[in-house]
């Protein structure tokens, strides 16, 4: 098993890739439900699975769904030292909606989804709260990635493109089960949400610098044949990054992909408990034995069904 999970972390490489992996996203749904205070705890763990799987379902949607792109980054470096207004409405009086769209949304997506999911937990809407949770823990895990923060996404400006699945699904698959500690702190209520989304994403921003020059310091010192192998999948040659390089790239930020993957998971358990918390706290045990309703269920494997044929 371990060394499967090892081969799939040294695919996709020179995919373009927008978010955490789908092995990421699934782990910080996972890892955040323990974070829980038992009476949340008692809900969210019997629908733990949905949660993990219901993960990527954003990055799914991206692919179908007009407009939703934009919510999975923002492009901090194209307003330079400009002072970004912290709600959408006020954002849209500084800024033409073409542009804001086309730079990214993120940050006032979250506010979006926040109020959402405080919305559901306060109607005690069973199938909407696991829908909404699943959701926002993907866009809170997309916001703690430096290069969902920038332009330069995919380090298609500076000659290094590959660098967001290398950041991003390759060192989490490899490292993640075996050697990070991602046990965390237990969710915390946070008193102005928006406050939260800008400030790790604007910490984000700043690790740019640090995962580029990183990763072009490694490229220089590594010949390219102890960077990159080759491995034939579907009747095709697909390249690789190699264990080494891997791991010496891990290394040298001082172990930043594992430490944004830690503050992901507390960050989505605190907003899940934040928007409870502000629903009055409702009791979540009577929701237990609610399930998906059909059409729902309908729409779930409509979805798979276009992301398999797509891809």
């Amino acid at each position: 098993m371990r060394k499967s999970i090892l081969f799939l972390s040294l695919l996709f490489i020179y995919i373009q890739s927008f978010s955490w992996g789908f092995y990421a996203h699934r782990l910080i749904n996972f890892q955040a439900v323990f974070l829980l205070p038992p009476e949340m705890l008692a809900f969210f763990k019997p629908h733990i699975a949905y949660l993990r799987e219901h993960a990527v379902d954003p990055d799914r949607r991206r692919y179908m769904v007009a407009g939703e792109g934009p919510r999975h980054f923002i492009d901090l470096d194209h307003y330079g030292t400009d002072s970004l207004p912290s709600g959408w409405k006020a954002a849209l009086e500084r800024f033409p909606e073409d542009s804001l769209q086309k730079h990214g949304i993120l940050p006032w997506w979250l506010q979006t989804m926040q109020f959402r999911l405080t919305k559901a937990f306060r109607e005690k809407q069973a199938e909407q709260i696991l829908k909404l949770a699943a959701d926002i823990g993907h866009y809170i895990g997309d916001g703690h990635v430096p290069l969902h923060a920038c332009s330069n996404y995919d380090g298609q400006f500076t000659n290094q493109r590959g660098i967001h699945a290398l950041w991003e699904s390759a060192l989490p698959e490899l490292l993640a089960e075996e050697q990070w500690e991602l046990f965390t702190q237990r969710a915390a209520y946070w008193q102005q949400p928006s406050l939260f989304f800008w400030q790790f994403i604007r910490e984000s921003s700043k690790a740019v610098d640090t995962v580029l020059q990183c990763e072009k310091n490694l490229t220089e010192a590594f010949p390219p044949d102890t960077r990159y192998s080759f491995i034939e999948r579907n009747g095709k040659l697909q390249k690789q990054i190699t264990p080494a390089f891997a791991m010496a790239y891990h290394e040298s930020m001082n172990d930043l992909t594992e430490r944004r993957l830690k503050q992901s998971i507390q960050a989505v358990a605190s907003s899940w408990y934040t928007a409870w918390v502000d629903a009055g706290q409702p009791d979540l045990k009577q929701l237990l034995k609610e399930s998906l309703a059909p059409e729902t269920a309908k729409n779930v494997a409509d979805l798979n069904l276009l992301w398999h044929k797509e891809f």
